[in-house]
């Protein structure tokens, strides 16, 4: 797996937060725990998954492994300069008849229905995927914590405080990692 320097990750020995930041710090401190024989899990701290590093040969050579830079793809047709590709849009011919009326035909109707459903998905879709990183998260580290259930239904059921109340009593590291990753989950901004 490809990671990039600056992705922001946690790292933890047991139950306590042995790093947290850019994945080029985080790594430097879980390569040191390794190498004096601690089991270590890191996470993304965006989408809490586990993420398998490569800790093999000195630090230089496992940070060498981190990529700088996203990598730019290869660009097909569309317009390359603003970043347009060609895609396939399967539609009904009574839809391609409303889309051809519309100002600007089908292209700038298609971008502003998008568009408008981006806006409208925004604070639902980053709580959907705040309660997903928690969940994974807690899955890995926490599923042996006092309280771990509770805390998973409290946390879909969308209680914020309950939820901060749940994990009152979790290791400091973990109680914190998760409460970062679920901030944005409650919407209206409790927890």
């Amino acid at each position: 797996m490809t990671l990039p320097a600056d992705q922001p990750l946690f790292a933890f020995a047991g139950h306590r937060l042995l790093a947290r930041g850019p994945a080029a710090e985080v790594v430097a401190a879980v390569k040191a725990a390794t190498d004096m024989g601690e089991i270590v899990l890191t996470f993304d701290a965006v989408d809490g998954r586990v993420v398998d590093l490569d800790l093999r040969g000195d630090l230089a050579a496992v940070l060498a492994r981190l990529s700088s830079a996203p990598e730019a793809e290869k660009r097909g047709p569309g317009r390359p300069k603003l970043g347009v590709t060609a895609r396939e849009v399967t539609l009904l011919p009574r839809h391609w008849d409303w889309l051809s009326g519309q100002p600007g035909g089908a292209s700038v109707a298609l971008r502003k229905l998008v568009e408008g459903a981006l806006r409208e998905a925004e604070g639902p879709d980053r709580a959907r995927r705040s309660k997903e990183a928690a969940y994974r998260f807690m899955t890995a580290i926490a599923g042996d914590l006092p309280g771990y259930e509770a805390a998973t239904r409290i946390l879909f059921a969308g209680d914020g405080a309950g939820f901060a109340v749940a994990v009152e009593g979790w290791p400091e590291g973990v109680r914190d990692a998760v409460l970062r990753m679920v901030a944005g989950a409650w919407g209206d901004g409790a927890g």
